[in-house]
Order: structure tokens, then sequence, then C-alpha cells
């Protein structure tokens, strides 16, 4: 088994607020995150797919297709975007880190070929990293 790693960035602004709850109990749990004109981050994004390789052109997946749809799926609908109004994949989602994992992985899996997806990381800060490995 091999693993190729593909990454993107793409600059977006959010808030940490989940509407169920009162403003109170959101500022509680998020804290400055839940500022109500919310902040932004330059996320990094790390696909990494798995596969054994082609015999006749060397390769499992050409990265040139990966690239098209972290572009076209995840950079094209996010960059320079709120996650909260303005990004189709993360309606209805509180926009924490863990969440905008899984839905790039939900956006990432169905373009590639069944079982190539293995784990999507999501760096929001020097600090923060979130790993996903799929359902």
């Amino acid at each position: 088994m091999m693993y190729i790693s593909r990454r993107i960035r793409f600059s977006a602004s959010h808030r940490l607020h989940n509407p169920a709850l009162s403003d109170e109990e959101n500022r509680n749990i998020f804290g400055a995150c839940n500022n109500p004109h919310g902040h932004g981050h330059d996320y990094d994004v790390e696909v990494v797919v798995a596969g054994e390789p082609d015999p006749k052109t060397g390769m499992f997946l050409n990265l040139r297709d990966l690239k098209h749809v972290l572009e076209r799926y995840v950079t094209g609908p996010a960059d320079r975007r709120s996650l909260d109004h303005e990004v189709p994949f993360m309606q209805g989602r509180i926009s924490t880190t863990e969440n905008l994992a899984m839905a790039i992985w939900n956006e990432v899996a169905p373009r590639l070929p069944a079982g190539t997806l293995h784990l999507v990381r999501v760096r929001e800060s020097d600090n923060n990293v979130v790993e996903y490995t799929g359902p």
C-alpha cells in the first residue's frame, strides 16, 4: 500500500455558535471564538489517498485529478468566504475544525475512486490540528 498526500490552503472566517443554545451558553462553551463578528483562519488541509500503483502508469491516482477535485469542491467554495454563511458544504454545521474535516471528507470521497481516501487533516493554527479517517 502506498500513500500520497496533497496539500491545499484557503482562508475563511467563521464563528463558533450553536443556535440551539442561549447566547450565554455559547459564550461559555466557545469563548472568544463566539465573537458575533467572527474571526478568520488560514486553513492548511492535507488529503491522503491510498492505493497500489498500476503497472502501466506507475501511479494509482493521477495527482492532477486530485488537485482538480480539491480546487473545485473545497478551495473554490471556501476560499475567502464565511464558513457559516457562504460555504454550501458547511451549511447546518457548527464550523468547528472537526466538522470542517468531516465536511471536506464528504465532498472529496465520492469524487475519488472508491476506498482511496485515507485521511483528511485540517490545520487551523500551529496549535490546532484535526485528523479524520472517515465514517
